[in-house]
């Protein structure tokens, strides 16, 4: 009998300056692309102007509005949440052992929905101006938060099964919630701005939401970062983790308040974007291996070239009207993430 050898790995420093290079490219190239013409000559023009403080001239004013205050922000937070999205699917996948988990596994996705709903559709939280979306879907994720939290919690901690089951339970309860807002909606245009937000949208980055959410990423990966050797041993079973030294119960505590907060957070500014959460950890393991030191340094960037470029087809494909960029990631993703389970000798975890 012939004896299987291990698959060859790619380099993860090589890899991601690779799509490092790649993400800078991906994003003068969205800020560059859109319904409206931007001479490409002009593009890196208007962007030093914007970095220096610099003044366009009067017939320029236009133009330098639409990349400087729309597109720039647009694509910045794409990235963002792009990378939020893969980061935190892998350690999703990683806290539950579940293949098919994603960072709406729990239920928090759901959540948000109900909270930017009741803005849109009934006006809450009007009081706060442009910021009213954005608090109030963050809100009522944690609040999603909480509830799967007590309710999946057991004397003997989180455990995947419950964890999965409660945040999957609930994620319906939501939803049902969330569909009878929109059916009762007494407007038509409401009820249109709800299904977009509902499928994903980065329509309405702003300069003030790109840090906040930056800020939250950031933190959420240096964490797991840091907690990827303990990812290695929960992956491999809760009795192996607890042999190693890993309590199994905390580490998943931990998991989920990072992934829920970082979830609640890139949610609140781009809606429910699916897909890339589930089909980027797949496709880096495939590439650089099991080893969460590996993944999550290449997972981010995939996610953030990914949803760059997804958000400019949803703003090219039907211009001048746009596409919800969650449809964008599903288009790409389903195919994808079939071609990647028929693919031989693949296991969840790069086996």
């Amino acid at each position: 009998m012939r004896r299987r050898t291990a698959p060859s790995r790619i380099p993860v420093l090589p890899l991601t300056l690779g799509l490092g290079l790649l993400l800078l490219l991906s994003l003068v190239c969205g800020v560059g692309l859109g319904a409206a013409e931007v001479g490409w000559a002009d593009v890196p023009r208007f962007l030093w102007a914007g970095l220096t403080g610099g003044t366009v001239s009067a017939g320029d004013a236009a133009a330098y509005t639409i990349v400087w205050e729309i597109r720039l922000p647009r694509v910045l937070l794409g990235a963002v949440v792009g990378a939020g999205l893969a980061a935190v699917g892998v350690a999703v996948q990683a806290m539950v052992r579940n293949a098919l988990a994603d960072p709406f596994v729990l239920g928090i996705s759901s959540g948000a929905a109900v909270g930017a709903n009741a803005v849109i559709l009934m006006g809450a939280f009007a009081g706060l101006g442009v910021w009213a979306l954005s608090v109030s879907a963050f809100a009522s994720a944690l609040a999603a938060m909480a509830l799967v939290y007590a309710v999946a919690r057991s004397p003997r901690g989180l455990t995947p099964l419950r964890l999965i089951l409660t945040g999957t339970a609930l994620a319906y309860g939501f939803e049902a919630l969330t569909t009878v807002m929109v059916f009762g909606a007494a407007r038509g245009e409401a009820a249109r701005s709800a299904m977009m937000w509902l499928l994903g949208s980065l329509g309405g980055a702003t300069w003030a939401k790109v840090p906040i959410a930056a800020v939250t990423v950031a933190a959420g990966w240096l964490w797991l970062r840091w907690r990827a050797e303990a990812l290695n041993a929960l992956a491999m079973g809760d009795e192996t983790s607890a042999a190693l030294g890993v309590p199994p119960s905390r580490l998943r505590r931990e998991l989920f308040l990072v992934t829920a907060a970082v979830t609640g957070t890139v949610v609140a500014v781009s809606g429910a974007i699916g897909f890339v959460g589930l089909m980027v950890p797949h496709v880096v393991r495939m590439v650089v291996g099991a080893d969460h030191r590996r993944v999550l340094a290449v997972a981010p960037f995939a996610g953030a070239v990914l949803l760059v470029w997804a958000d400019v087809l949803s703003r090219l494909l039907l211009a001048p009207a746009e596409l919800p960029v969650g449809v964008i990631t599903a288009v790409v993703g389903v195919p994808a993430f079939i071609l990647l389970m028929r693919r031989g000798g693949y296991a969840f975890g790069g086996g």
